[in-house]
């Protein structure tokens, strides 16, 4: 199983709450938006995880030729995933494969990495893992590579309270069933997994969701980070308040942050869609 989070050299510090005041209960419950700015354009399940893919490299999540995001195609057990050769930055919709569980292309004129199997296990065990994604962000690496865990400094990391998880053992490359149902049972129920001397590994129940907590980690890491460096005290969000915070984050940001994300992407690389 994946083990708590740790702090650094700089102690975050437990954050208050104004005494006498009601808390929000945060989410869809408290406040739901009638109507949202659309994307403009229906796109296909190949489309959607191009999309993802090219969102992701632009805010730096990947690490040049390194990573893969899989989606458990509707009604099936077989996977949309990037092939094996592709910048995640140069992706298009016709690039993505779609292989079985045991790693075989399917469709797609591509080959596909057996370090897929990082994926195919948590797929198999969690049903909440409907799309699983792995790389080595440089923020997230760093703190992979002194053992810590981001705390919640910042209330955009609410969503990731009682998520994370970090897997100690850097066994080298996961490229086979034995070696990712290891993986995948030190990750546990964890949907955000911190790999020592590695990388992350982001899972999430719809690609919208995956896409908007794999590009908040990184921030979230860097500011974790920085705060380290300062070498000044910090304060977390209280406790009584992630809930809530969380809850508003992935109920009524994630879609939002996609159709955005998505938006400006077709406005700058609309060949993704080909």
């Amino acid at each position: 199983m994946a083990d708590e989070p740790r702090t650094g050299a700089a102690v975050p510090r437990e954050g208050s709450t104004p005494a006498g005041l009601a808390l929000s209960r945060g989410g869809a419950d408290a406040w739901a938006p009638r109507v949202t700015p659309p994307i403009g354009v229906d796109l296909t399940p190949r489309q959607r995880l191009a999309c993802a893919f090219r969102i992701l490299a632009r805010t730096g999540f990947s690490e040049n030729i390194a990573g893969h995001i899989t989606w458990v195609r509707e009604g099936s057990q077989d996977l949309w995933v990037n092939p094996w050769g592709l910048w995640w930055e140069e992706i298009t919709a016709g690039d993505v494969c779609l292989v079985a569980p045991d790693g075989r292309v399917l469709e797609g004129r591509w080959d596909v990495t057996p370090a897929i199997h990082i994926h195919t296990e948590l797929h198999r065990r969690r049903a909440d893992a409907q799309v699983v994604v792995h790389n080595h962000p440089y923020h997230t690496t760093v703190l992979a590579a002194v053992g810590l865990l981001p705390e919640v400094l910042h209330q955009t990391g609410s969503m990731f309270d009682g998520e994370t998880g970090f897997v100690e053992e850097y066994t080298g490359e996961v490229d086979s069933p034995e070696l990712g149902a290891d993986l995948a049972d030190r990750i546990g129920a964890k949907s955000v997994v911190v790999l020592a001397n590695h990388g992350v590994i982001v899972t999430a129940p719809t690609v919208e969701e995956a896409t908007y907590k794999a590009a908040s980690f990184d921030r979230q890491c860097r500011l974790m980070y920085d705060v380290v460096v300062s070498g000044r005290d910090a304060t977390t969000v209280a406790p009584a308040i992630r809930p809530a915070m969380k809850a508003s984050l992935l109920e009524r940001g994630a879609e939002v942050y996609w159709a955005g994300a998505v938006r400006k992407l077709l406005r700058e690389e609309p060949e993704v869609l080909a």
